[in-house]
């Protein structure tokens, strides 16, 4: 059962991925050379997108963050473990430069937002600049 779940190219990602092209972004993805291999990588941004399972990343106060009621010690470790290295992967890729933000599995089916997204992306592009809470280019 475990040896079915995928690590990059799910779901959610590919939605992610799918909105942000249409949207005329262009990125690579799950670059080696970055810490954590992120999903997205926007390198005229200088941004990461980290597209986040609700359950392994432990979405806070989301319904699909269930804790499996067998073995939850292990589980506890496991999650706690996720947890941890998505914290360090995000502090050294800020130490690198980069802007590391995170769209959560369940957020990723909502169109408002990964239209947010978007926005956070744009508004820390090389030519963006804040005016009245909107950010203009150029």
């Amino acid at each position: 059962m475990m040896s079915g779940i995928k690590g990059k190219d799910t779901e959610p990602e590919l939605a992610v991925r799918r909105y942000l092209h249409a949207a005329g972004l262009r990125f690579r993805l799950h670059d080696k050379r970055l810490p954590g291999r992120p999903d997205i990588v926007l390198p005229t941004f200088r941004t990461v997108v980290l597209v986040h399972g609700c359950f392994w990343h432990r979405h806070e106060g989301c319904p699909y963050a269930t804790t499996p009621s067998s073995r939850a010690e292990f589980w506890g470790r496991k999650f706690d473990q996720n947890v941890r290295r998505d914290a360090d992967n995000v502090r050294a890729l800020q130490a690198a430069g980069w802007t590391a933000l995170t769209i959560w599995e369940c957020q990723a089916r909502d169109r408002v937002m990964l239209d947010e997204l978007f926005w956070r992306i744009v508004c820390r592009g090389p030519d963006a600049k804040q005016t009245d809470g909107a950010c203009t280019s150029g």
